[in-house]
């Protein structure tokens, strides 16, 4: 699996979101990674927090508009039924919406947050679309979340792995791991988190030599170590300033 080269738009620093905040997007990512056919619960953030939406309707989204916007999306995950699935999600996951004086509008769980959600949760559907249903589907979703620079979901599906791994693979899984969570410290500058998991990681990874090889392919993630060696060398030096951790590429894995 490759990737293109253009700088994810997640690659830079990402604000302290309040818990309910975190909650939302946990839950629904959760739920995508332990079942494909749940990625739909994706669609609807991503259609109910879209800034142009949210101008064009501000009194909130009448059922046809939001049905219509969602359609395609729900397509691409297999689900051709907009009104089932939004009746379903909004079932189970209370938080999505609240009514507004024409539709539907983001739930005030989301705060100030709204832009930030859909697109989050937009960039999650289109990492995890295309992957195939298949036992592969958890790690090519951790690779391709970390590519898109979101760690903390990266994290979240490589952690389902690990915890049934053993042995060498499961210590290789650990060390992506912990880079995914030194990245996630990045984007919010905390400079003490980033640098103790960035060395446990490289502890962990140095004797696979950049590849590692599981059951569902071999992760090849040497440009990653070489370009996090490189910050947390930075780091040591105990320099001010962040500027220089942004400079490098976003780090990228590879599946062969």
């Amino acid at each position: 699996m490759s990737c293109d080269s253009v700088k994810p738009i997640f690659f830079q620093r990402q604000p302290h979101l309040p818990i309910p905040v975190q909650h939302f997007l946990r839950t629904r990512l959760e739920a995508a990674l332990e079942d494909p056919n749940e990625r739909a619960l994706l669609v609807w953030p991503t259609v109910l927090g879209a800034p142009r939406l949210r101008k064009e309707y501000p009194g909130g989204l009448p059922e046809p508009v939001l049905f219509a916007h969602a359609a395609k999306m729900l397509q691409t995950v297999g689900q051709d039924d907009p009104e089932a699935s939004w009746r379903d999600a909004t079932a189970r996951f209370p938080d999505t919406a609240e009514q507004g004086d024409t539709g539907f509008r983001p739930h005030g769980a989301w705060g100030a947050f709204g832009p930030l959600v859909s697109l989050r949760s937009g960039i999650a559907l289109s990492a995890l679309t295309e992957l195939p249903s298949d036992e592969s589907y958890p790690l090519k979703a951790g690779l391709v979340l970390f590519n898109s620079a979101l760690y903390h979901e990266a994290h979240d599906a490589l952690e389902s792995l690990w915890r049934d791994a053993a042995g060498d693979l499961r210590e290789g899984l650990q060390g992506l791991i912990l880079m995914t969570a030194g990245y996630h410290h990045l984007q919010l500058h905390n400079r003490r988190g980033m640098k103790a998991v960035w060395r446990d990681s490289a502890q962990r990874l140095e004797k696979f030599g950049g590849l590692l090889d599981t059951p569902w392919g071999r992760v090849d993630h040497r440009e990653a170590v070489a370009s996090t060696r490189q910050r947390a060398a930075w780091l040591e030096l105990g320099q001010k300033g962040f500027e220089s951790l942004w400079a490098p590429p976003a780090p990228r894995w590879e599946l062969s």
